[in-house]
């Protein structure tokens, strides 16, 4: 039988690390976010733009607003004829504020229609307390006084009465009746207190310890809105 040659094999020796030498890293890849594998090819994702915020407010935009809510105060005081010269101011000061513009149309249109109702000789408590108020506007608070102690006569339970009366006597100086007048309107109306906070022609008594009584909330009142939340 023949020999069979065998080939002799020969390895190589592998080569030990000299002390010191690190192993080369294997390569890392990059984890890129924008970037998405898809079937092997990686694709680019684009950058989603951000989403735009609202324009910022002009400065005539906050002139226009404190007009308007001076002339809504007049409004609920039933002081028709300033209110009425507040609306005209946004109207036609500020056109560009188109809410604001068709709001104050609205408004003057109910000023003039109760104004066009003025009587020329108050017979009710609430003609009464009209002209009061268009006596105040026209800077004789003795007029309006006169007025509303009618109108308070006829009607003592007016809130709204009280409410023009604590106006009137504060103009006039007499602080301590303007503050039991305006503390008795709240107490018929608890929506005047929030009309009394802001209200320009009570600013003589404002800073009154008795102004600060009025607003308080009475305690009962209190406990009653802690028990309707509940």
């Amino acid at each position: 039988m023949a020999k069979q040659s065998r080939q002799k094999l020969t390895r190589t020796p592998r080569r030990r690390p000299s002390a010191g030498a690190r192993p080369a890293a294997a390569p890392v890849r990059k984890n890129n976010p924008s970037a998405a594998v898809a079937g092997g090819a990686v694709q680019e994702r684009k950058p989603v733009a951000p989403v735009p915020g609202p324009a910022p407010r002009k400065p005539g935009y906050y002139e226009a607003i404190a007009i308007y809510e001076t002339g809504v105060r007049a409004l609920q005081r039933h002081d028709f004829d300033k209110a009425a010269d507040q609306f005209r101011q946004v109207i036609e000061r500020y056109p560009e504020e188109r809410e604001l513009h068709e709001r104050s149309v609205l408004y003057l249109r109910v000023c003039e229609r109760e104004t066009a109702r003025r009587p020329a000789n108050p017979q009710t408590a609430q003609e009464r307390v009209y002209a009061a108020t268009v006596a105040l506007n026209a800077g004789d608070p003795s007029t309006a006084l006169d007025h509303l102690r009618r109108a308070l006569a006829e009607s003592p339970e007016s809130d709204h009465a009280h409410y023009i009366m604590a106006v009137a006597l504060a103009s006039h100086g007499q602080t301590t009746e303007s503050l039991a007048h305006l503390k008795r309107s709240i107490e018929l109306n608890p929506d005047n207190r929030a009309l009394a906070r802001q209200d320009p022609d009570l600013e003589d008594v404002r800073d009154l310890n008795g102004f600060r009584e009025a607003l308080e909330v009475p305690a009962s009142a209190q406990r009653l809105r802690q028990r309707r939340r509940r």
